[in-house]
């Protein structure tokens, strides 16, 4: 559960597809490590067809959207290895009734991966993840979110990339070379769960010369101290995540009559991170820290708390964990997160059947102003090849100076049916 909001509001759809070269780089490699006629390799597949429905709790600011939204998404990912060589295809695709902005098809994972015994690469098409704590994430910068999919930032964009992994006695060293920049994708003007006035996309604007053709690089280096997971990364290019420029528009000055709205604006960053995870017993210790240097100005943002699980409650095999966590940010607001001053307290709930059946509820909490966000995820398996989801998403107490104000009509309960093969 992460929970990545919009400065004040956040995708698009054919910015989903991934650069044609290197998709083209990649079926060549495959060509060369997997030819026609090399019938001793594995090859493994599965997928899911997923129904969705979205139900709002209030009837909407903007007369454009809906009360009730409908769609269908597909995800698979087909595996083939031989040897030391493995290739990976993991395309995913919506259709939502509703908001032409969430109907889009993204190749999540494409890659060619060669491992030895101490180090291994990746030539394609990625999601890589950071990151410790349960209600933010504040290190994971390498993979652009799919807003459109969820405004909790889980849902992420594949990266084309350069990946290599050490694995020696000292620790792991991670290094990145990240080709080809993905904007941010945004809810249309029929979609909830967006900014007033909505975010145009189509006039990004970018502090590199090199616009979305800029290499970015990152690097992260962990290791583990007998209870202690430690990691330290560091990233250099344009920043995922998008500050946002208002532009009144030509409403009554041209024929065109464009309204206000928001445009993206993507500034370089130097970012260093640090993540630290504690497991003694049934304590589980949990931090991040960032320190950010953008548009000349340098902040810093952290969270950390604590995880106690107690186990088989009752001797009824159920495990439950209860989950405290401060947010601070001190980064300038324009490109700071909501939660600068706010605390996290949920629990996590697994009953340890044969249908995994799991809840997860919390809220983040500003005591200041009173501002609390709640949120509830539960999932059970239904038969052998059925998954049914239950998620609801609330915001109170929300001042007309929040930068989420304009979600305050957005509480929702989301209904999903998953079919997986």
């Amino acid at each position: 559960m992460r929970f990545a909001f919009p400065a004040p509001g956040d995708p698009k759809l054919t910015r989903c597809a991934p650069p044609a070269p290197l998709a083209l780089l990649v079926a060549c490699v495959a060509c060369v490590v997997f030819p026609p006629r090399a019938q001793a390799g594995d090859f493994s597949g599965s997928g899911s067809v997923e129904l969705e429905a979205h139900v709002f709790a209030s009837e909407p600011l903007d007369d454009a959207q809906h009360r009730q939204y409908y769609a269908v998404a597909t995800e698979s990912e087909w595996y083939w290895s031989a040897g030391s060589h493995t290739l990976l295809f993991a395309p995913f695709g919506r259709y939502d009734v509703e908001d032409d902005e969430r109907t889009h098809f993204d190749i999540r994972e494409l890659y060619w991966e060669y491992y030895s015994d101490w180090w291994e690469m990746r030539l394609g098409i990625n999601r890589v993840f950071w990151g410790v704590t349960e209600s933010v994430h504040l290190v994971d910068v390498v993979n652009q979110t799919d807003f459109v999919e969820n405004f909790d930032g889980e849902d992420k964009l594949g990266q084309p990339m350069l990946y290599v992994s050490m694995y020696r006695d000292w620790g792991t060293l991670d290094l990145f070379g990240l080709a080809g920049f993905r904007e941010r994708t945004f809810p249309g003007e029929e979609g909830r769960l967006r900014t007033s006035p909505p975010v145009d996309d189509d006039d990004a604007i970018y502090e590199s010369p090199g616009r979305d053709e800029r290499v970015d690089l990152a690097a992260r280096f962990s290791r583990t101290f007998g209870d202690w997971d430690a990691a330290v990364s560091h990233f250099s290019g344009t920043s995922r995540d998008p500050r946002f420029v208002f532009d009144p528009g030509t409403a009554g000055k041209t024929s065109d009559d464009d309204g206000p709205r928001l445009i993206p604006a993507y500034d370089l960053v130097e970012e260093t991170g640090f993540t630290l995870q504690m497991t003694k017993g049934a304590w589980l210790g949990k931090a991040e820290v960032i320190s950010q240097e953008r548009l000349g100005h340098r902040g810093t943002a952290a969270a950390g708390g604590f995880e106690y699980t107690f186990g088989d409650v009752r001797r009824s095999g159920i495990d439950i964990g209860l989950l405290g966590e401060y947010l601070f940010d001190d980064r300038p607001r324009s490109w700071r997160g909501p939660f600068d001053d706010d605390w996290f307290f949920g629990t996590r709930i697994a009953w340890n059947d044969v249908q995994s059946t799991e809840l997860l509820a919390g809220a983040i909490v500003d005591f200041e102003t009173g501002r609390a966000f709640v949120n509830v995820e539960g999932s059970r398996r239904l038969f052998t090849s059925w998954k049914a989801a239950i998620e609801i998403r609330a915001l109170e107490g929300l001042d007309a100076d929040d930068p989420l104000y304009a979600l305050r009509k957005d509480d929702y309960l989301r209904v999903s049916f998953a079919y997986y093969r």
